[in-house]
């Protein structure tokens, strides 16, 4: 089925193709300049610290919804071995399998692609079994930090958290900024919180996955049009989920990866987050998101906290 006028159109409008030239791999993180950072840095006032992580478990967030990706599974390999003969230093060491994007993470820019193209009109192609991505692969993510904007639509509405069909706008976007009395700069990374991952941490990872509120099609308009630098959300999918518009999956993905390049995130606990903005009176902090350079991958997971 080919996609809809109405993505199309919204594709042309937020398209970043050639915008940092035609070898660019890293999308709107050219936005979070050496000035960017020294602002943020300022941000950091208080000194407090929130983890931004779920923990990663074998019985995660993961429910079978999306087929490969698994829970961490870990084991141990050695256990207090005495390497060197005895009464010498013991060392303990583990393994661990996962699905790269199976818990709190950041998708690189290659992990969507539409009509056989990911960001930059490179190829799907490139992307190959044996190679992972060739080009915009999460390993071509230096660093990720920058001031981050917390806009907290699920307090801003006067909830704890949005209903699973509640599909977050612009205007709902507005209304968090102005909620937070922040305004959302270039080179910003934007945490939208919806409060869904409170059915996971209550247990239900099944609820927490379908249905579920998330970012509407007409969001990367907005994303653009503030030259934001990243997005992360508290939601599995990311997106609103089912799709607003019929049999159209996943086309925030799109929008964000593929056209505009604008690394975003998923499954990112930000309860504490919305506390601790709430009382220090303030929802702009300095944000440290490190990817793991997995070469090739197109994602990572990712432990991220926010200094107010």
């Amino acid at each position: 089925m080919p996609l809809p006028a109405e993505f199309l159109d919204i594709a042309e409008r937020v398209n970043n193709w050639g915008r940092w030239g035609e070898a660019d791999e890293i999308g709107t993180l050219n936005l979070v300049t050496d000035e960017v950072v020294r602002e943020a840095v300022a941000e950091a006032r208080s000194g407090r610290r929130v983890p931004l992580a779920l923990a990663l478990k074998a019985d995660g967030v993961q429910s079978g919804l999306i087929p490969g990706r698994v829970n961490p599974l870990h084991a141990m390999v050695q256990i207090n071995q005495q390497l060197f003969g005895p009464d010498t230093v013991a060392t303990s060491d583990d393994v661990v399998t996962l699905g790269l994007q199976s818990a709190t993470h950041w998708d690189a820019l290659t992990h969507a692609s539409h009509s056989g193209r990911i960001y930059n009109g490179r190829s799907a192609g490139t992307i190959t079994a044996h190679g992972g991505a060739g080009f915009s692969g999460i390993d071509k993510i230096p660093y990720v930090v920058s001031r981050g904007v917390l806009l907290d639509v699920a307090a801003a509405k006067g909830v704890d958290r949005l209903p699973g069909d509640h599909a977050i706008t612009p205007e709902d976007l507005d209304e968090a900024a102005e909620f937070g009395r922040v305004t959302v700069r270039a080179g910003d990374i934007v945490l939208v919180r919806t409060g869904q991952v409170q059915v996971y941490l209550a247990g239900d990872r099944h609820g927490y996955g379908y249905p579920s509120p998330g970012l509407s099609v007409r969001t990367p308009q907005w994303f653009h049009a503030h030259d934001v630098a990243a997005v992360a959300n508290d939601t599995l999918t990311f997106e609103i989920f089912p799709p607003e518009i019929e049999n159209l999956w996943l086309p925030v993905h799109a929008l964000d990866l593929v056209e505009m390049g604008m690394l975003q995130g998923q499954n990112w606990n930000l309860e504490s987050l919305s506390t601790a903005c709430g009382e220090a009176g303030r929802y702009a902090f300095l944000l440290a998101a490190m990817p793991e350079p997995f070469e090739g991958a197109t994602g990572t997971p990712v432990a991220p906290v926010a200094v107010l």
